[in-house]
């Protein structure tokens, strides 16, 4: 029977690292599911951990000890606390866009928005660690997701402004600045969920549930849709 490699996790992954780079055109060896389940627990354990403290604030250690393994066995997955924040920034990206993706312009312009908003809210309620995350890269500068915010995420805005923009063009939507339209629903939206301890406290026990979130989700259609209405050409 073939022993077990002595070599400790780190320098089995460095020797990995080695061959990898001596033979560049080699297709890396597919995980096995062993090893996607810790990937996913070590990125789970990432992302409480980042979204308390920061990229700044966070450690190796602290991100192991929330995983329940070891500093050399995490190091094994994940050389460095840069590698571990790219990959939960990169799908938290693509999961914020998804709503917006959504909005569709062959659909109707109060329905597809009042969606937008809905959907929205309800990565509040679900992600509130991912906008946390999300919000912090943002305090900090985005330094490490800079080209994504001018790339990726300015593409999609300016293409739905142009979409809003058409419907106002349509009398379908009053005139308004369809950049700050944007940004204002995401403004109201992200604060259920960045400032969630405050919404509870001040609503209180009587209405600081689920419920927050309905009541959140009228009362932004109701600001927006309105303030979205053409009003009648005076004669």
């Amino acid at each position: 029977m073939k022993s077990a490699d002595p070599t400790p996790a780190p320098k089995r992954q460095h020797k990995a690292d080695a061959k990898a780079a001596a033979h560049p055109h080699a297709k890396p060896r597919p995980l096995t599911r062993i090893q996607r389940e810790k990937q996913n627990v070590i990125l789970e354990a990432a992302l409480e951990v980042f979204s308390m403290h920061g990229f700044r604030g966070a450690t190796i250690d602290q991100i192991a000890e929330v995983a329940g393994m070891s500093k050399p066995n995490l190091l094994y997955y994940f050389p460095r606390k840069e590698e571990i924040h790219r990959r939960l920034i990169a799908a938290l990206l693509e999961t914020w866009l998804a709503p917006l993706k959504e909005m569709d312009g062959a659909g109707d312009p109060f329905p597809e928005i009042r969606s937008y908003i809905r959907r929205k809210l309800e990565m509040a309620r679900d992600y509130p660690r991912e906008s946390r995350l999300f919000a912090n890269e943002m305090l900090q500068g985005a330094p490490r997701i800079v080209e994504m915010i001018e790339v990726d995420l300015k593409s999609l805005v300016d293409e739905k402004a142009r979409l809003l923009s058409r419907w106002m063009d349509q009398g379908k939507l009053a005139r308004t600045d369809p950049y700050h339209l944007i940004f204002s629903i995401w403004a109201t939206t992200q604060h259920y969920a960045d400032f969630d301890v405050q919404v509870r406290a001040v609503l209180g026990p009587g209405r600081n549930g689920e419920g927050r979130f309905e009541d959140a989700a009228r009362y932004l259609e109701q600001l927006f849709l309105h303030g979205l209405t053409p009003r009648p050409k005076s004669a």
